[in-house]
């Protein structure tokens, strides 16, 4: 349907006077919703003596689009109808005096930006009953989208504060594995690693080769005939004579 999924649309519009006398200028709130898949309705108001309405069937916003002179398709124009009343450009313009302070006319304009198309909505007066029942309707449909807001932000925090442990926990997985890696580089070489280093360094050969060479002098044999050879006498065995 046309406006089956339409979001409501809140805002503060700027306000215009053409003839505001000496009564206060108060803020104005309006509303934009579909109240059936086939019309969409606006409520403005202030909460005092100004409270308007315009409700715009498919047809009519059809006749709006072609006063504008909006080309392309249907959903373009709703998607450029509902990006001006989201802007910052929106008025309210206000006609006249009654005696209770309000205006005796007003139109809401809206465009999507400067230079672009205007859209004019002219409203109509609530009294009584009909008043009252817009500003509690508006009342009660901002309430819903406030607590609609605030749940979404709550699930929103909800979720980031999950991702948020589970990288935390990721990232200290990743560093105890690096720390278990470094400690294990860290570690003293073994026995047999010390004994290759020490039969690998040059100084550690001469050491062994030195020892080697003085445990074979010390095992020498000596012939017998210098092993009688002493310096100074020599000694003779009377029985040889």
């Amino acid at each position: 349907m046309l406006f089956e999924d339409f979001q409501a649309v809140f805002g503060e519009p700027k306000v215009e006077w053409s003839n505001r006398g000496g009564h206060p200028v108060r803020r104005f709130l309006y509303y934009v919703h579909a109240p059936d898949p086939s019309h969409l309705r606006i409520h403005v108001t202030d909460f005092h003596s100004n409270s308007w309405e315009a409700l715009r069937s498919v047809h009519e916003l059809e006749d709006m689009r072609d006063s504008i002179g909006i080309g392309g398709s249907w959903s373009e124009f709703i998607d450029y109808f509902v990006a001006s009343i989201k802007s910052e450009d929106v008025k309210l313009v206000l006609h006249g005096q009654s005696d209770s302070g309000g205006a005796t006319s007003a139109k809401l304009v809206a465009q999507k930006a400067k230079g672009m198309p205007l859209i004019f909505v002219a409203l109509v007066k609530l009294v009584d009953f009909a008043a009252r029942e817009a500003m509690g309707n508006l009342s009660i449909q901002l309430f819903m989208a406030f607590k609609n807001t605030q749940t979404s932000l709550a699930e929103e925090q909800e979720h980031y504060l999950q991702f948020t442990k589970l990288v935390t926990a990721e990232k200290n997985e990743s560093i105890q594995n690096k720390l278990e890696s470094f400690s294990k580089r860290q570690k003293l070489p073994t026995t047999s690693a010390l004994a290759m280093s020490d039969a690998s360094n040059p100084s550690t050969e001469k050491v062994v080769a030195q020892d080697a060479s003085s445990t074979r002098v010390t095992n020498r044999v000596v012939p017998v005939h210098r092993r009688s050879k002493v310096r100074g006498v020599l000694l003779q065995n009377p029985e040889d004579e």
